[in-house]
């Protein structure tokens, strides 16, 4: 299939390949094959390592062999078994039927009935997709939002000391640190970070409904339980569900999918904060040779980065958080709305990315315009009210917050000189006098 960015149907295929296209390695129907065959091959040498009866004379030098077979897979071998799939029209006994045809053409047909030995389906579904999961998480995800984390600490550090008018309810608020907004973030998005990377990545092996049905009428005395814990635990890096029915119960992966969707919460908070910034002036943007903010406007230079962030986190929430309420719920030991569903884990994955590398891209692009921060304290000195109501209530001076209520909320324009009149007529001691003259907008922005 010669699919081009243009005939994509998804965005993520098309518009955006090239930010989602290493995603490929992980959820696309190729992948999904590759990870079966991996989890099949693995499987039948844990079998073999385990000195399961019937397998005691294979030789383990053919072990490098097998596992040569996912590890040299290509589009042909997926397309080999997507053949194989239309005939049988079962997904995961094309895959049994394609590592067989290996065992045959390697002289290893007489061990052929122990691939796939005891399984069902979602004994490898539900340990290759996980696994998958796990592999995409460490391999792109957490790369892309540890960079998006350091870059948002590196501008905190830049401007630490630059003074900026709060806003609380879009009104103007107590100055802050420009620096500090940004290391909120940096923080917020840390600690989601440690949570998703605390949940483990389950998976389920078991057999037809979970209990080693086939696995111990055939070998009683072997202790499947624990053969099955170490080949999940060893060979494939994930922590097996005790007690299953025919399929993963999908708790751990809800709440893997709540914490990435916490994540771009906090990244569409972000970006709309962001967006207001510049809407206010406080960031111009870099502008790029040839580029267009609008058809019509020739002045415009739009966010159009953070819109896209935006968009993109907002569509991946809509997404993991289906997944997060419907994975976990399935009828007696098994239905099948699963299947179908989890052939979708990629989408959230690649809007998130998106979502991250728009957001990095909108960060590289500010400019900061100290001149209209600096204009906008000035505009505010209302904002110091607090300051000085508050030292006044530290010299038990009558109704303070009453006094300078009065003071703000007239129709005088408040500005450094009213301020300066208001202290001088103060019935203070000269010594709180001069220290409330020092207040300002500027340096009332209190510790970070």
């Amino acid at each position: 299939m010669n699919l081009s960015p243009l005939q994509a149907i998804s965005p993520i295929d098309g518009r955006y390949r090239k930010t989602t296209e290493q995603l490929s390695d992980y959820f696309s129907e190729a992948a999904l094959i590759k990870y079966r065959v991996f989890v099949e091959i693995e499987y039948f040498i844990a079998l073999c390592e385990a000195k399961v009866p019937g397998l005691e004379s294979f030789d383990t030098s053919h072990f490098a062999g097998l596992r040569n077979i996912y590890l040299s897979f290509t589009e042909a071998d997926a397309e080999n078994v997507k053949s194989t799939e239309r005939i049988t029209n079962h997904d995961v006994k094309a895959v049994e039927y394609f590592i067989k045809d290996k065992f045959a053409t390697s002289g290893l047909d007489q061990f052929k009935e122990f691939i796939h030995f005891g399984l069902t389906s979602q004994d490898i579904n539900n340990t290759a997709i996980p696994f998958s999961v796990k592999a995409a998480l460490e391999e792109v995800y957490y790369p892309a939002i540890k960079k998006l984390i350091e870059r948002i600490r590196s501008l905190a550090a830049e401007w630490k000391d630059i003074p900026m008018l709060a806003h609380t309810h879009g009104q103007p608020a107590s100055p802050t640190k420009l620096g500090k907004e940004f290391a909120v973030f940096a923080e917020r998005l840390e600690l989601q970070l440690n949570s998703l990377q605390s949940v483990s990545h389950s998976a389920k092996f078991g057999g037809a409904t979970g209990n080693f049905n086939a696995h111990h009428i055939a070998y009683p005395q072997i202790d499947w339980v624990e053969f099955s814990n170490n080949f999940v635990s060893n060979s494939l890096g994930l922590t097996r569900a005790q007690y299953t029915t025919q399929i993963e119960h999908y708790d751990q992966f809800a709440a893997q999918c709540d914490a990435m969707k916490r994540i771009n919460n906090i990244l569409i908070d972000l970006d709309r904060d962001i967006w207001t910034y510049i809407s206010k002036n406080y960031f111009k943007q870099k502008i790029k040779e040839g580029e267009i903010g609008s058809s019509a406007m020739p002045h415009k230079v739009n966010p159009i980065d953070f819109e896209n962030a935006e968009g993109n986190a907002g569509i991946a929430n809509a997404l993991l958080e289906f997944f997060a309420a419907k994975l976990p719920i399935s009828r007696l030991q098994r239905d099948l709305t699963d299947s179908t569903v989890l052939r979708n884990i990629g989408v959230p994955f690649g809007h998130s990315i998106i979502a991250i590398q728009a957001t990095l891209r909108g960060l590289d692009k500010l400019l900061l315009n100290q001149d209209a921060l600096n204009q906008d304290l000035e505009d505010n000195w209302a904002v110091v009210a607090e300051a000085i109501q508050t030292v006044l209530r530290r010299e038990n001076y009558p109704n303070p917050y009453e006094t300078l209520k009065d003071l703000t909320r007239t129709n005088q324009k408040i500005n450094a000189e009213s301020i300066a009149a208001f202290v001088e007529n103060l019935a203070v001691d000269e010594r709180v006098k001069q220290e409330l003259r020092t207040i300002s907008p500027f340096n009332y922005t209190g510790i970070f």
